[in-house]
């Protein structure tokens, strides 16, 4: 069940990421990271039930690359993505 959840999350990740730019010009898409090699590490819904956490590794970075996607019916447009290193 986890691999298909974990599909799941992918895809709803890669239809965000794919329809709304960064919201820097350094943060990284959720696309260029799986296409780069950044995996999936774990996920976790935020607390207020309109997004989700997804924590990206690559075995080549001495870093992880946080995401934090979701939908807001009160933005334009509505889904969004904001990703960003950690220490």
């Amino acid at each position: 069940m986890l691999p298909l959840l974990a599909i799941g999350i992918t895809s709803i990740a890669l239809a965000v990421s794919t329809t709304i730019s960064s919201a820097t010009d350094q943060a990284p898409s959720i696309e260029e990271l799986l296409k780069t090699g950044w995996q999936i590490a774990g996920y976790s819904q935020a607390f207020d039930n309109r997004s989700t956490f997804i924590l990206f590794h690559n075995p080549d970075q001495s870093y992880l690359v946080q995401c934090r996607v979701g939908y807001d019916v009160t933005r334009t447009p509505s889904a969004y993505s904001l990703c960003y290193k950690l220490p």
